[in-house]
């Protein structure tokens, strides 16, 4: 558990194994799911402000990780950041005026999927905002995260990568399945046909905001199981978080009836149909 920073099970098949079974997986995910529950413990014993940032290409498995962490926290603890477009007041701020009120207070851990860096990437290749609006916000974005840190956030940031055979697959999955053509939207069509503006906006990203204060950290994703593990193996192997001695927990005895009888006729039952 939580203080021996075990990041990678010994008993998983090794990378370059064709195929991580889901047994494998789910049993290495359980052992993380305890080990992220430790955290939030952890979290809300010492008052630490968390902040993760996921980046990367559109099918690169954002979505997937962040649901993974979710899974078996508090979302209490733990928050998703997901913003929409800006509106037109919030276009009139400093750009990143809009991100700043949701980062972590003590005791709490803030998740963005997709951030401030939408100006370097999406933004800038769709044209939302000008080339020099870009450049300005690779210049000054270190001084902001610089500030974030040294204000006792821990800040990792990390950017999903995923091949162009894979993007497509994903992407004509997504068409021909219904529980996923929500996930499909005019914005990625037009994104996909830009891979190379893509990956040139991410490397000026890289260049401008990799920094010994808040540096990237790169997940191949192409494996969406591998990546998962690898990604929250990873994070939790980046912050100091310790066990939290917890009292044995004893179930009181439950109250007598005194008289009480159930009803036998509840109303608007939900039909048995399974």
């Amino acid at each position: 558990m939580a203080g021996k920073k075990k990041t990678a099970s010994a008993d998983l098949p090794s990378p370059s194994d064709a195929v991580l079974s889901r047994k494998d997986f789910e049993a290495e995910l359980k052992r993380l799911h305890g080990e992220l529950v430790a955290l939030q413990e952890w979290t809300k014993a010492t008052g630490a402000k968390i902040c993760i940032i996921f980046e990367g290409r559109d099918t690169a498995g954002k979505g997937g990780v962040i649901k993974a962490m979710m899974e078996r926290v508090s979302p209490r603890v733990f928050r998703v950041v997901a913003l929409p477009a800006p509106t037109e007041r919030e276009k009139s701020q400093m750009y990143a005026q809009r991100y700043l009120p949701h980062l972590p207070a003590g005791g709490e851990i803030v998740i963005f999927d997709r951030s401030w860096y939408n100006r370097a990437g999406v933004e800038r290749v769709m044209g939302f905002c000008t080339e020099a609006q870009a450049v300005k916000f690779l210049d000054t974005i270190p001084a902001m995260e610089k500030a974030i840190v040294e204000s006792g956030v821990i800040l990792l940031k990390y950017w999903l990568e995923v091949s162009e055979e894979e993007q497509t697959r994903r992407i004509e999955q997504r068409i021909q399945d219904p529980r996923k053509i929500w996930k499909l939207t005019p914005m990625d069509l037009k994104s996909y046909g830009r891979w190379y503006d893509y990956s040139r906006a991410r490397d000026a990203m890289f260049a401008a905001s990799d920094t010994p204060w808040a540096p990237w950290y790169v997940a191949d994703s192409n494996d969406k199981r591998r990546a998962r593990l690898n990604i929250i193996s990873h994070l939790l192997s980046k912050i100091p978080y310790e066990a939290i001695k917890r009292e044995k927990v004893k179930l009181p005895k439950r109250q007598k009836p005194q008289g009480y009888e159930e009803p036998e006729d509840i109303r608007h039952h939900v039909p048995s149909l399974f």
